[in-house]
């Protein structure tokens, strides 16, 4: 009879090796960052986690999305992230701008931004800290963390709990319908690109003028 182990893949010593040296070299990443007193806030500084369906956008999207954030929230605006870090990093790395911002992710090792981190699970999309009004954002960017309707709803549920009104929706082209139906945003010419290619094409969305089209 066959032996039941010969069904479980065995990891070559060679390959086992390789992962142990990438899994010390990330300690040390790590390790170094904050024995340097690296700049915490910089895109990179938390790697992704893919099993969190995690994808940093390239420096280049991530930038032009805080830079509309920015503009959208006005002066002395208040601007909410909800699932998209890369840009949250971007937006604090033009501290001292006339502005204020907040991360709403599932990934707690985002925490390492004090209180403006605020733990969030989409499928308890009010499921949100009592000092968080409704309504007290001039803009959320929120970019869901899987192509589903389900996760899109959820998370719509929240975007329109934190906005005063304007949202900006990174997600799929695939969710276009969806993101008309929950969201009432619209397509832009704009097209974010990720630091890892994506075998979704992924497109932004608006409900007002933006500077993306």
């Amino acid at each position: 009879k066959m032996d039941d182990d010969d069904d479980i893949p065995q990891l070559s010593s060679h390959t086992l090796a390789a992962l142990q040296e990438f899994y010390l070299e990330q300690q040390q990443r790590e390790g170094m960052k904050t024995s340097q007193g690296f700049n915490q806030y910089s895109i990179g500084s938390i790697e992704e986690d893919w099993q969190l369906s995690q994808f940093w956008y390239s420096d280049e999207t991530a930038s032009c999305l805080a830079k509309e954030a920015v503009l959208a929230g006005g002066k002395g605006g208040r601007i909410a992230c909800v699932s998209a870090p890369s840009v949250y990093q971007k937006l604090k790395e033009q501290d001292g701008e006339d502005f204020s911002v907040c991360i709403l992710e599932y990934d707690r090792r985002f925490s390492v931004y004090g209180e403006e981190f605020i733990f969030y699970d989409y499928n308890h999309p009010l499921d949100l800290p009592e000092n968080l009004l409704p309504h007290s954002f001039d803009i959320v960017i929120a970019d869901p963390p899987y192509l589903s309707e389900e996760c899109l709803q959820k998370t719509a549920e929240t975007i329109k709990y934190l906005t005063k009104g304007k949202i900006l929706l990174c997600t799929g082209a695939v969710m276009e319908e969806q993101a008309a139906k929950h969201l009432g945003v619209k397509m832009c010419k704009f097209i974010p690109k990720h630091s890892r290619n994506l075998a979704n094409e992924f497109r932004c969305y608006v409900n007002y003028a933006s500077g993306l089209d």
